[in-house]
């Protein structure tokens, strides 16, 4: 008999609105203990002086979190002029210093460079290992990195706000791996100015957004009242631009089996012209289904010469 898990089989995802000075994992670690839940994750790291959108899955969920994580991300951030710093942001020590305060036309002009697919150099201080270690820890040490440049996707990048002269804000939207830090210290060589990020926040992860986001403090409060559910949101959420085939209890209990279904013709007719590329955790899932019933995810699946292959399962019946 396999180890009984501890905690309880919660499965959903809380869209939390992370606060200031708190990290990614102890975020997790906050909520999962606040739902006592067995298992939790969170989709994409967001800094200590970041706030904002931060998925956190429970349970089930966590097998949803590779998708996610390839989706859209919208960042609001304020670069504050008259000071490059080795992070990149105002947690770092000051590496340069200049008295150029670019107007918010200068920088809306400068924009266009940086959209569309762009080859980036991550900040040295940056969770990306080299050599077996966090760049992040190197760089603390005296370690000096050099982190190669990957490609990014910016889709659209605008300022929306210049409070004064030494501050400017942009909104951007992007796809996966864009480091706001490194996009502010190239916006900033092409202006010809100093800045670093004085503010950032993540407005939107796919489907999760800000206007839906519950603070720690709110979260808290409903579970302490016994309302804690209200919050949670259906496995599924993270799966929103999959397409779904609903499925009999008999056929969801073949894929549970780790066994293929046969699809009408008519249900392939209907799928095909849904799916699209897309990769995920570096691995082709353009074929990718969601099979459901009674509104309720079974698996996730690849449709392939007429069947559904079950790829990963849910057990939500615990739940």
């Amino acid at each position: 008999m396999g180890r009984r898990k501890k905690g309880d089989p919660v499965h959903g995802w809380v869209c939390l609105d992370k606060p200031l000075e708190v990290t990614s994992t102890e975020a997790v670690s906050k909520v999962r203990r606040l739902f006592n839940a067995q298992k939790a994750g969170h989709a994409g790291t967001l800094d200590p002086l970041a706030t904002g959108v931060l998925p956190i899955a429970l349970g089930e969920a966590t097998k949803t979190v590779p998708f996610l994580m390839e989706a859209e991300k919208v960042y609001r951030f304020s670069i504050e002029w008259g000071a490059t710093t080795t992070t990149f942001d105002r947690e770092g020590e000051k590496t340069a210093t200049s008295d150029v305060r670019p107007s918010a036309d200068a920088v809306a002009a400068v924009l266009p460079r940086f959209v569309g697919e762009i080859q980036q150099v991550p900040p040295a201080f940056s969770a990306i290992k080299v050599g077996g270690e966090r760049a992040y820890d190197l760089a603390r040490d005296g370690i000096e990195v050099e982190l190669a440049a990957r490609p990014v996707v910016i889709h659209e990048a605008a300022v929306t706000a210049a409070p004064d002269a030494d501050h400017v804000e942009i909104t951007i939207r992007c796809g996966k791996g864009t480091y706001v830090r490194s996009l502010v210290r190239d916006i900033a060589l092409e202006v010809g100015a100093c800045g670093h990020v004085s503010a950032l926040r993540r407005e939107r992860v796919g489907p999760f957004s800000a206007e839906n986001a519950i603070t720690l403090d709110k979260l808290q409060e409903l579970v302490h009242r016994g309302d804690g559910l209200e919050a949670l949101l259906p496995v599924e959420t993270a799966l929103d631009d999959i397409p779904a085939l609903a499925v009999t209890d008999e056929d969801a209990f073949w894929l549970k089996q780790g066994r293929p279904v046969v699809l009408l013709p008519r249900q392939v007719e209907t799928l095909r012209p849904r799916l699209r590329p897309r990769t995920v955790a570096g691995q082709d899932a353009s074929r990718t289904v969601l099979a459901t019933t009674g509104g309720k995810a079974q698996a996730l699946c690849e449709m392939r010469a007429g069947k559904l292959n079950p790829v990963r399962v849910f057990h939500l019946d615990l739940a």
